[in-house]
């Protein structure tokens, strides 16, 4: 499967959303660090860490760039110091017509907030949950966790579209099983 679905390049939008958040393996804190694009929610990236240093996060963008062929126009991240230190080591130029712009000072309301990421946490967090904790830092429940939510879960926010059809990604010959599953979002 990620064979397949490294030959696939989604259509997003100039501007990321970068978050982070902690993860029980065996009883054992790591970090998840996600990268989505802001319009169609496509979870660009997404690494695994020990540690919340810069070196950690920087993977991030450089794979997000290279899966989505370009880097953002716009970036939106918390306030972390390790985010902005990643962002001028990967997206920063000195010439202002490419520089990526780093938002990162952001509020719970108001124009900039990154409560989409927060919303993102908090699925990733639902299925931890139900699992209580995962058996390994490179487990496949994490790929198939993007999987599910870039290619079948439906959103309420992209008119029940999956991610990757807000992308542009077409999915030919759809399963009936899939069109169960998003009819029955769609009435909940």
């Amino acid at each position: 499967m990620d064979k397949y679905l490294e030959k696939i390049t989604p259509q997003v939008s100039d501007t990321w959303r970068a978050d982070e958040m902690f993860l029980k393996i065996k009883g054992n804190l790591i970090y998840l660090y996600a990268l989505m694009d802001d319009e169609t929610r496509f979870w660009i990236a997404k690494e695994v860490a020990n540690t919340k240093y810069t070196a950690d996060v920087q993977p991030l963008f450089k794979n997000g760039q290279q899966f989505a062929g370009k880097k953002p126009v716009t970036l939106i991240t918390d306030g972390a110091p390790n985010f902005h230190e990643a962002y001028l080591r990967e997206y920063w130029t000195a010439d202002k017509q490419t520089r990526t712009e780093h938002i990162k000072e952001i509020r719970l309301s108001g124009k900039v907030h990154n409560n989409k990421m927060e919303r993102f946490n908090g699925q990733i967090r639902d299925r931890e949950r139900v699992m209580r904790t995962l058996e390994k830092s490179d487990t496949p429940i994490l790929d198939g966790m993007q999987i599910y939510h870039n290619y079948i879960r439906p959103h309420k926010g992209l008119k029940y579209k999956t991610p990757a059809q807000a992308a542009g990604i077409e999915v030919k010959g759809k399963d009936k099983w899939l069109t169960i599953i998003q009819n029955a979002s769609k009435n909940n």
